[in-house]
């Protein structure tokens, strides 16, 4: 996908940032922002441009008041995206190729918010190969995602997403995870507990055609992706209700593990709509 057909969301963090460097988001750094943060003496904060003529005349001690204001900070956003067997599934597009246009919608999102932007993919491990250190230049980040377009997954799991944590950093963070969570729920609860500081958007790939496109009589091949195993399967109509059921109650857990933890999932299912995301932190995530 060419650089000018990437389409932006819009986003927002719920917390102040801590970082130094000027940005678009909101602060406990005293800086040259707009946010009043009260006032100080002038040998405190040595800034002449800020002196309030108010203040100082009314202070009985004669010393001379500065006003101090927060500044506005970057916030780090990372992409981490599942690169397990199961993401090489698709039946019109493959996961892996959305997955690439939400990496890519991430990085030029977080540049025009002045966001320093990475990307850490992960199977069974995590993935040396597939890393992108935080940069306020995503270039490096559309070349990889123009990489897992045409990716072709070994057959792995996704036990590294519990090792992702000792890549980030220990600032606060917005974290965009990427995956199909055809995973243990108990690896996920996992990864999710060593990552409480940061701010968790699960964004859920599932393609309808996993469940909805079974014939309700007659006999299948399958394999599972992720480990290899390949199974034959007498279709009858009840046993497809029986899986239809299954991706019902799979979808459910997966909600209910995210809202335990106080994330709200956003399910993309066939194609990723980026004003869908920006709706999303409009409504889940506090200003």
């Amino acid at each position: 996908m060419s650089e000018q057909h990437i389409k932006e969301f819009s986003y927002h963090i719920a917390w102040r940032s801590r970082s130094r460097r000027p940005g678009r988001h909101k602060s406990n750094q005293r800086g040259m922002g707009m946010e009043f943060r009260g006032h100080t003496t002038l040998l405190s904060y040595p800034d002449p441009r800020r002196i309030d003529i108010r203040q100082t005349i009314r202070d009985p001690l004669e010393q001379i008041h500065v006003r101090i204001f927060n500044q506005k900070s970057v916030t780090p956003v990372f992409v981490l995206c599942d690169m397990s067997g199961s993401m090489q599934y698709g039946n019109t597009r493959k996961k892996f190729e959305v997955a690439a246009d939400i990496a890519q919608s991430v990085a030029r999102s977080a540049t025009r918010n002045r966001d320093l932007v990475g990307f850490i993919g992960f199977d069974d491990v995590v993935r040396e190969d597939w890393l992108c250190t935080l940069s306020a230049r995503p270039h490096s980040i559309f070349e990889m995602a123009e990489n897992l377009r045409t990716y072709a997954a070994p057959e792995v799991g996704s036990r590294g997403v519990v090792e992702t944590v000792r890549l980030l950093p220990r600032e606060r963070s917005l974290i965009f995870m990427v995956s199909d969570f055809h995973m243990p729920i108990s690896d996920l609860e996992e990864s999710l507990v060593l990552m409480q500081r940061h701010h968790i958007v699960p964004v859920v790939l599932w393609d309808s055609s996993e469940y909805t496109d079974l014939p309700e009589f007659g006999i299948t091949n399958v394999t599972d992706p992720e480990s290899g195993v390949k199974r034959t399967l007498f279709l009858r109509k009840a046993y497809r209700d029986r899986i239809l059921q299954s991706f019902t109650d799979r979808r459910k857990a997966i909600e209910n593990l995210f809202l335990r933890y106080d994330m709200q999932p956003f399910f993309v299912e066939n194609s990723f709509d980026a004003d869908l995301l920006s709706e999303y932190f409009h409504q889940y995530v506090a200003a």
